[in-house]
């Protein structure tokens, strides 16, 4: 993980696709001991060749060209936002992150036929809806129904996937429920879905 100087996020980081979280990082601003690499080539500068809102309107998307090699990779910048307490099942709690929802998605995704930058909007709305009931504690469960209801739009297997490990299926007929789940979703309105999906 590398440390940013930018004011409105503390972090950034780079995942397997060349694409970084949390930042809009200039290498203007950059202070002995504190970059940003290139993933390609570790060089320490880059420069914006586009920038655009997400779909979602509450970040920033940047597309970065080394300026050594001349790759590009991908960063986003956003606001800080109040920090969300997830509530477990087990009762514990932990600090909300989009990254464990992009990897519960990604896990879910593979080999399906479904763009990164779909996977990152799903992340976006289901992180946008959480807050936009202003609760500083969320329980996981509300979580799951988030991301399935997301889900059962973007890719039945997908759905499935995510469903099995969220609910712990233990055997066939939860799959034949959640498929069921799953087709009952498809004909309701986009808002119905979550409620539905609690089953």
């Amino acid at each position: 993980m590398a440390e940013c100087l930018n004011t409105i996020a503390d972090t950034c980081y780079i995942d397997a696709n060349k694409t970084t979280r949390g930042c809009g990082f200039s290498s203007k601003n950059v202070k002995k001991g504190v970059v940003m690499k290139c993933p390609f080539c570790q060089h320490a500068e880059s420069s914006v060749v586009d920038s655009r809102l997400t779909s979602e309107e509450e970040s920033i998307r940047r597309r970065r060209e080394c300026s050594k090699c001349k790759q590009r990779f991908t960063t986003y910048e956003r606001a800080e936002d109040y920090e969300i307490t997830v509530i477990k099942r087990d009762g514990t709690s932990q600090p909300f992150s989009r990254e464990k929802i992009l990897k519960g998605l990604l896990l879910a995704c593979e080999k399906r036929p479904v763009k990164q930058e779909q996977i990152e909007t799903v992340a976006a709305r289901v992180e946008s809806s959480l807050r936009r009931t202003n609760k500083d504690e969320v329980k996981s469960g509300k979580i799951g129904q988030l991301v399935m209801a997301e889900l059962a739009q973007l890719d039945d297997v997908a759905y499935v996937r995510f469903t099995s490990v969220h609910k712990k299926f233990k055997d066939a007929q939860q799959f034949v429920d959640a498929i069921k789940t799953l087709r009952k979703l498809e004909k309701l309105p986009e808002d119905s879905r979550e409620i539905a999906g609690n089953f």
